[in-house]
């Protein structure tokens, strides 16, 4: 009988320490979902070369926004969202990456460590947040590059038709679209994959060089298209307004225009993944951002002014509208220069995009959220060899054989996403660390950060809802990769 009621109080006893323990491994487990990584963190013992000057950033940063946007979708927007207002669009799209910009060159210059909109969650937000936008990120760049290359192909194509030895269609289209594979998308991709491997300092010559032919095509088109313009293909100004639908519920106008638009600046965010490699990257880094935006940004305003005056918004829902604009007006020999011109824009984005995915997983890896495979760097090239070649092979088997189609529009979602978290990561290290040195400081207190947030939100929802769905799915599979590995190898980890 005794030993019947002693028993029973050791049962509950047990049955109480185990409930203890299930509940403190429940608390450490959610506190593990929040551990921020040390603001400041110095990833130096890696071995990265520093070796990129504020100008070879800037540059990065217009090899990575001067491409598809001025050369595609600035027609689609003016065709099908915007009219001539589509300079306003663009001017929409760059305030609200201005006041990314600006935020991430506060983050730069202060917070250190791998860079990107993944390195400042980690240390605002703590862990969880960090991957989810750092798996973000990654969808962005790899299916950014994918998706150029597929536009790359058929101007490389073309050129190589000009000149009497074009492919047959079977070697320029994917199983899917009725042929073989893409050749020379999935080719373009291993020449980049090359140019990465040999070294950054390397990479960021070509980069400059190919920057270089791309500002001299635009110079053609003005030089041209200033002398043509028509002042009535600019009446109405604003056909679609500022933000409407059409009947069958699809969003058009300025503002649905500016969401749009906004692949054109995707990349400038590439910027900030060279934090460790750039020779002074407080200084740098911040101007290499906020100077590449400025810079492209008036571009864009320019060119989109210029193209809407001389050729009817209507016309202007063609693949290379700056190109076709040109044969318009009858200047065949300046069209031929600026499909040229777009061969070698299109290739500095994926350039651009190409390195900063890399740079991305490499962080990631060495954080321990993915397999330390991934973060080896080569002890010659002082390049992450063993991820430039498998991110390669994936981008190219993408770009060769898989029809991307509506998945490029998740890398607007996916951009947009990153840029709120990095301007409230500005607010939360402004609470959380009022004496962070900070070299660079956004003006104005955390007005334009919550103007940041606020912007790029709104951009968000001007988004079909079918995007949303698609983001929310790559998002949960994110989630399932970070509690089945993740959690439990980050370096950050509860031992």
């Amino acid at each position: 009988m005794a030993m019947g009621h002693s028993a029973r109080p050791r049962a509950i006893l047990t049955q109480k320490t185990a409930e203890a323990e299930m509940l403190r491994w429940g608390l450490l487990r959610m506190s593990g979902l929040f551990r921020k990584k040390p603001v400041g963190y110095d990833d130096s013992e890696f071995g990265m070369k520093r070796v990129l000057s504020a100008l070879d950033l800037t540059l990065l940063g217009v090899g990575a926004i001067i491409g598809t946007g001025i050369f595609v979708l600035t027609g689609v927007a003016a065709a099908t969202q915007s009219g001539p207002a589509v300079v306003l669009s663009f001017v929409v799209a760059g305030f609200a990456c201005g006041f990314a910009a600006l935020s991430y060159a506060e983050l730069a210059a202060s917070v250190g460590g791998v860079g990107s909109a993944y390195g400042y969650s980690y240390a605002a937000f703590g862990e969880l947040i960090a991957w989810i936008i750092a798996w973000d990120l990654i969808l962005e760049y790899g299916v950014s590059v994918a998706a150029v290359a597929n536009g790359w192909s058929g101007y490389f194509n073309n050129a190589l038709t000009a000149i009497g030895f074009g492919l047959p269609e079977q070697l320029t289209k994917g199983p899917f679209a009725g042929g073989i594979v893409n050749l020379p998308a999935f080719g373009i991709v291993f020449v980049l994959m090359v140019l990465l491997i040999i070294g950054v300092r390397e990479t960021a010559r070509i980069n400059a060089a190919m920057v270089a032919v791309k500002l001299a095509t635009i110079a053609i088109f003005l030089a041209v298209g200033l002398f043509n313009i028509h002042p009535s293909n600019w009446t109405p100004f604003i056909p679609f307004g500022w933000f409407e639908h059409t009947a069958d519920g699809k969003p058009v106008g300025i503002l649905a225009g500016a969401s749009l638009v906004f692949f054109a600046y995707v990349g400038f965010d590439a910027v900030s993944t060279a934090v460790e490699e750039a020779r002074d990257p407080q200084r740098d880094v911040p101007r290499g951002l906020i100077g590449s935006l400025l810079f492209c940004t008036i571009i864009y305003i320019i060119v989109s002014g210029v193209l809407t005056g001389i050729v009817p918004y209507t016309e202007l829902n063609v693949s290379s509208p700056v190109a076709f604009a040109l044969q318009k007006i009858g200047f065949n020999w300046a069209s031929a220069l600026v499909a040229a011109g777009v061969i070698a824009g299109l290739s500095t984005v994926m350039l651009v995009l190409y390195y900063a995915l890399t740079r991305i997983i490499t962080g990631v890896s060495r954080d321990g959220l993915l397999p330390p495979y991934f973060a080896v760097v080569n002890e010659k090239t002082q390049t992450p060899v063993r991820t430039t070649v498998i991110t390669g092979l994936i981008i190219a088997v993408m770009s060769g054989f898989i029809p991307l189609g509506i998945l490029a529009e998740l890398v607007n979602i996916g951009t947009l996403a990153a840029f709120v978290l990095v301007c409230a990561g500005v607010i939360a290290l402004r609470y959380t660390h009022p004496d962070l040195p900070r070299p660079f400081k956004t003006p104005g207190g955390i007005v334009l950060p919550v103007l940041g947030i606020l912007s790029c939100g709104a951009l968000i929802g001007f988004l079909p809802f079918e995007t949303h769905l698609r983001f929310i799915v790559w998002l949960a599979l994110g989630l399932v990769i970070y509690f089945g590995y993740s959690i439990r190898h980050s370096r950050l980890a509860v031992a």
